[in-house]
């Protein structure tokens, strides 16, 4: 059987739990409180379900603002993907085809002085992309 959605009973809900933008960290760690309690209520109502993505839409919207996180290099991705793993600049040579620009991405050298690091090509992050089973964005 398909619960139909109950505006009053929403209302209801709002009412009682009064969501707003989140402001500070304790109305944060309240939401999250709250969200945390209603995901995990058995049988959820469709109203209880509106208001749980209401929350989480509130508190993802307060934690970019308030806790963005900040986007690495190319290179830095590939150096941290590369220590999670435990993989050497050597078997990443083989992935990339050369030892000597493998160890200049990961070292953050260049051949050319006006550049601060290697830059990872097209088709160097095509297949470092699928070596590691990641969105080739991550290298470019």
């Amino acid at each position: 059987m398909t619960r139909t959605f109950n505006s009053e009973s929403y209302g209801k809900l709002l009412a009682e739990y009064q969501p707003k933008i989140i402001t500070t960290d304790a109305e944060n760690e309240e939401a999250i409180a709250l969200a945390l309690t209603l995901e995990h209520r058995p049988n959820r109502t469709p109203e209880e379900e509106m208001l749980l993505q209401l929350l989480v839409t509130l508190i993802e919207q307060f934690e970019e603002t308030h806790y963005p996180i900040l986007q690495g290099t190319p290179n830095s991705m590939l150096v941290h993907l590369m220590d999670a793993r435990d993989i050497t600049t050597e078997a990443l040579a083989e992935v990339i085809g050369s030892l000597e620009i493998a160890s200049q991405i990961v070292n953050g050298d260049s051949p050319s002085e006006t550049l601060r690091e290697r830059t990872i090509s097209k088709t160097q992050a095509e297949a470092l992309a699928n070596y590691f089973n990641v969105d080739i964005s991550l290298f470019s």
